[in-house]
């Protein structure tokens, strides 16, 4: 797909610092940020929607890839809050992705046993992208496998005023004093409380593309995630890069603060 051009750009990867174990410990909840698919489509002089498209085929191989490794949780970041501010008509084309992704590939999510939850401010989309959404994860919702969690019209700060107003409103009707508030009450008003507390921040983040921005995202649930940053971007992003993080991951030294006895 979409190999017409000589790449100006080609991406070579990059050699593995660690080999992946699948014996040790691997993530439970992976964040990425899905990030180059306009650059991907211009190397290869091609339309930026192209990389979307392709983008979304690297989804789906990523999705079934991690499955397989164990993983519990992926959440992706599909499309931010500030995302709106790009050409009208490639916003158009992200708000149709959705559509066409989920009428294909929802059979073989079910088929791999993984449930769908999709995480923003989802009131705020086109009709035709929100009966998208809620379709997959009707049709995923009785799934017992990994979570593909869709951050989708997300935004972080966003997230984090929203979940300070729920409080505020639910301590004001109870009359509960500000002592009450804790880490895990904010945790559970945030848009990853559906999950459980085990599972609600990443133990890894990784981002393609070569940035190395957190792009307001997950700022609250990153505290103690390992980074995992890479040149590729995302169309090119594949299992061998993924495992190449997760191996990253297995080499880091996680003491949260404190010292290893």
């Amino acid at each position: 797909m979409w190999r017409f051009f000589p790449q100006k750009n080609k991406y070579v990867q990059e050699e593995a610092a660690f080999t992946f174990d699948q014996n040790k410990e691997i993530p439970k909840h992976i964040a990425i940020i899905m990030d180059g698919n306009g650059r991907w489509a211009q190397n290869r002089r091609l339309p930026r929607v192209a990389g979307h498209k392709e983008g979304m085929e690297t989804v789906k191989k990523i999705t079934k890839h991690a499955s397989r490794l164990g993983v519990k949780v992926l959440t992706l970041y599909a499309f931010s809050t500030e995302n709106w501010k790009r050409p009208e008509e490639e916003v158009s084309f992200l708000m149709q992705l959705p559509v066409d992704f989920f009428d294909k590939f929802v059979p073989e999510l079910i088929k791999e046993n993984v449930k769908v939850n999709v995480m923003g401010y989802i009131e705020f989309l086109p009709t035709h992208t929100q009966d998208a959404v809620n379709r997959a994860i009707e049709q995923t919702k009785d799934n017992t496998g990994m979570v593909l969690n869709f951050a989708l019209n997300y935004g972080s700060r966003a997230e984090i005023v929203t979940a300070v107003q729920d409080i505020y409103t639910e301590f004001k009707e109870k009359d509960a004093k500000k002592d009450a508030i804790t880490e895990e009450v904010i945790s559970n008003h945030l848009m990853t409380g559906f999950l459980p507390a085990e599972l609600q921040n990443p133990e890894l983040l990784i981002r393609t593309s070569g940035e190395e921005r957190i792009s307001n995202f997950l700022l609250w649930q990153i505290a103690y995630s390992e980074f995992f940053f890479t040149d590729a971007l995302w169309p090119d992003f594949n299992g061998e890069l993924l495992e190449m993080a997760i191996a990253t991951f297995q080499n880091r030294d996680r003491r949260f603060g404190g010292l290893k006895k």
